[in-house]
């Protein structure tokens, strides 16, 4: 079976709201204000945990306080775990073009370096997540991405061939992570880092999801 395999954050939801309010937390635990803005720091809160750490610490002028930043991501991990939802939402139309390639015959999965088990709540709570045959996280198994292996295992327990698969993302690594597994990547520009998408040089950019199955059709053939 071919395969679509999506990147979580930032690629099928915004998380971003919900991620910077878990950091800005640790910052208020250490007596300083939030560190981050919603807005002009999304596109970090898209990279992990502890980039929004070391960005907070760096405007405090502690860029390179490595122990604190490996502190607090534990308590970074535990605030985001009790409010993962209130601000993320689905992007318009990933549903729709994630039902419509179910029902032309490809597999579906999720590939992040979100938490498992973080990952898991989140698509649960969104109600989502019964509609992907396949969930890997960060620590699922031994390497994560940009390691193709985690894209492979993602292919394979929704049932497909690894070699048959694509990657919607919306990062380097994500790209880096096709590269290295000889696939397709296409890589969305509605996300906070969308204007730098097309350096990376994908496959494809994906500006609506409405045009996502013709994408995917181009690119792998028919399912």
């Amino acid at each position: 079976m071919k395969t679509v395999i999506f990147d979580l954050d930032g690629t099928l939801a915004d998380t971003s709201g919900d991620l910077i309010a878990a950091a800005n937390s640790c910052f208020r635990a250490l007596g300083e204000g939030d560190m981050l803005d919603a807005n002009r720091d999304a596109a970090t809160a898209l990279k992990g945990g502890r980039a929004m750490l070391r960005l907070g610490m760096t405007r405090l002028g502690r860029a390179e306080d490595d122990a604190e930043i490996d502190a607090q991501y534990p308590h970074l991990l535990a605030a985001y775990a009790k409010d993962i939802d209130s601000h993320t939402t689905m992007y318009p139309g990933a549903m729709d073009a994630v039902e419509a390639l179910k029902t032309m015959g490809y597999g579906v999965g999720v590939c992040t370096n979100k938490p498992e088990g973080l990952a898991e709540i989140l698509m649960t709570r969104l109600g989502v997540r019964a509609a992907f045959a396949s969930l890997l996280g960060a620590d699922s198994l031994s390497v994560r991405k940009p390691d193709p292996e985690h894209l492979y295992e993602t292919a394979r327990r929704a049932g497909g061939d690894p070699n048959k698969c694509l990657l919607v993302g919306d990062t380097d690594t994500d790209r880096k992570t096709a590269a290295a597994a000889g696939v397709p990547c296409v890589l969305v520009t509605f996300g906070p880092a969308g204007g730098d998408m097309l350096a990376l040089n994908p496959a494809a950019l994906l500006k609506d999801y409405v045009d996502l199955p013709q994408i995917v059709v181009n690119l792998l053939g028919e399912a």
